[in-house]
């Protein structure tokens, strides 16, 4: 089952980004960076697009498989541990001896 959730989870991250990248700017005028009036700051927000939606189907999506995987990591700790615990440790170093004449 936790197979499943990693590859939808996987998936989901990779059509998202896919969906983002394919959506259009604001069309905001540069105006409206230097101070000026920009008629899309004031004028009605427009209809939302299909890949708006989809992106916030993906975005709900991607969280819950985000909460769900973080959930089980924390339930069933994995036997092999992370990336640092079986790296190898330093000693301190040896106290001098008494010192010679």
């Amino acid at each position: 089952m936790i197979t499943l959730i990693e590859i939808l989870h996987i998936l989901v991250s990779i059509l998202l980004i896919g969906v983002v990248l394919l959506q259009g700017g604001e069309n905001v005028d540069i105006t409206a960076a230097f101070g000026g009036v920009s008629q899309a700051a004031f004028g009605p927000r427009g209809s939302v697009t299909l890949l708006a939606k989809v992106s916030w189907v993906l975005g709900a999506i991607f969280m819950v498989t985000s909460i769900t995987l973080a959930v089980y990591a924390s339930k069933h700790p994995s036997g092999a541990g992370g990336m640092l615990q079986n790296a190898p440790t330093k000693s301190a170093p040896a106290t001098p001896g008494p010192a010679k004449k």
